[in-house]
C-alpha cells in the first residue's frame, strides 16, 4: 500500500515508519522540512520524503491528496478547520484508511474511570483538548454519514527515549528529576493520589501499525494509546527515588501552597491539566479489536525516558566521595 505519513519525523513517526517499510508498504514521510529521525534503521532509506508546512502551505490538504495514498497517518493535526480540509481533499482520492491522531486530553475530567475511548460525552479543560474532541466529533459523523474511512487514536503521555517527559509532579521541570537523583526532598500536591498515564511512542507507533493491518475493526472506533495501567504521582515518585537508589523524601501540600511553593505559573498550570483530568484510560477495545498489547509498562517507559536524561547530561549524579 501507499502510505502517507504527516509528521513522519516526530515520535510517534520514528517508530511508525520503520513498521509500515518492513512490511512492504511504500511510505511518504511529509514534514516541515528533512528532519533526523529519534530512531536509527535503514527503513529510513526506503522511504519518499515530501517537504510540506500544514500552517504556511493553504494547498497542504489538496497536495496530500494529490498523492493518491491507500492510508493517510494524520499525527501533527490540532485543528477542526484543518481536519475538515484534510477529510474534503481526500474525499475523491483512493483513501481507504484516515488515522487520526488526538490525544487523551480530549478526554477532560472523567465521570467513571477507566475512560471509555469512545464517550461521546467528554468534557475536554483546555484548546488543545477541545480541538481534539471537535475533530473526534466530526470524523465520527463523516464515518456514520458519509462512510469516510476514519479511525481516531488518542496517545496518553507520550514518553521514551530523547522525549521531554512528565515529572511526577505533573509538569515538565527537570529539576524535580534531579532533586530525586541527590535524594532531596520533593514536595506533591495534595495527597500524591493523582494519576498520569503514561506510554512509550514506540507503544502508539504500534497502535496505529495495527489500526493498519486491522482496518476494518478499526473504522469509526476511537482507541487509547496508552500503557496497560496509570500510576498515582505517590507511586510514580517513589518509584523514582528507587531508580537512583535513594531514600523517598516526599513530603505533600494542599494545591494552593504547593502553587506558592512552586512560584511559576506555566509550571503549575501544566500540573493544573494534569492532574485535574487524574485519568486511567481503557485500552480494552484496542485489545480486542486490534491485538494492541503494550510492550512497555509506565514504569519502563518513564525509566527509559529518565535514563536518556542521564545519558544527554540533563540530569546528572552526584559522584562518590
Amino acid at each position: 500500500m501507499k502510505i502517507v505519513v504527516i509528521g513522519a519525523y516526530g515520535h510517534i513517526g520514528s517508530y511508525l515508519v520503520p513498521k509500515l517499510v518492513k512490511n512492504n508498504n511504500e511510505v511518504i514521510a511529509v514534514s516541515r522540512g528533512k528532519h533526523q529521525s529519534y530512531t536509527q534503521d535503514s527503513s529510513w532509506k526506503k522511504i519518499q520524503h515530501m517537504s510540506l508546512d500544514r500552517v504556511k502551505d493553504s494547498k497542504f490538504a489538496t497536495k496530500i491528496a494529490a498523492l493518491n495514498a491507500d492510508v493517510v497517518v494524520d499525527l501533527i493535526n490540532f485543528k477542526l478547520e484543518d481536519t475538515q480540509k484534510m477529510t474534503a481533499a481526500l474525499k475523491n482520492t483512493q483513501l481507504s484508511h484516515y488515522l487520526f491522531c488526538s490525544s487523551i486530553w480530549a478526554h477532560g475530567r472523567a465521570k467513571t474511570l477507566p475512560a471509555d475511548p469512545n464517550d461521546p460525552a467528554k468534557e475536554p479543560l483546555d484548546d488543545y483538548g477541545k480541538n481534539k474532541f471537535a475533530s473526534e466529533q466530526f470524523l465520527k459523523h463523516e464515518y456514520r454519514t458519509n462512510g469516510f474511512p476514519a479511525t481516531i487514536i488518542m496517545p496518553g503521555q507520550i514518553s521514551g527515549p530523547g522525549w521531554t517527559i512528565i515529572n511526577p509532579v505533573g509538569n515538565t521541570d527537570l529539576g524535580v528529576f534531579q532533586k530525586i537523583a541527590n535524594g532531596e526532598k520533593i514536595t506533591l500536591p495534595n495527597f500524591g493520589m493523582e494519576t498520569l498515564h503514561h506510554v512509550h511512542a514506540d507503544d502508539v507507533a504500534q497502535m496505529f501499525y495495527k489500526a493498519i493491518l486491522h482496518r476494518n475493526q478499526a473504522l469509526g472506533e476511537s482507541f487509547h494509546a496508552v500503557a496497560a495501567e496509570s500510576m498515582t504521582l505517590y507511586g510514580y515518585a517513589k518509584a523514582c527515588y528507587q531508580f537512583f537508589g535513594q531514600e523517598p523524601q516526599i513530603d505533600f501540600l494542599a494545591w494552593p501552597e504547593w502553587v506558592k511553593l512552586v512560584n511559576n505559573q506555566e509550571l503549575s498550570e501544566h500540573s493544573y491539566y494534569h492532574l485535574a483530568r487524574s485519568g486511567s484510560y481503557s485500552i480494552e477495545n484496542a485489545r480486542k479489536l486490534l491485538n494492541y498489547e503494550p510492550k512497555y509498562t509506565t514504569l519502563e517507559t518513564v525509566e527509559q525516558g529518565i535514563q536518556s536524561y542521564l545519558e544527554r547530561g540533563l540530569i546528572t549524579l552526584k559522584k562518590s566521595e
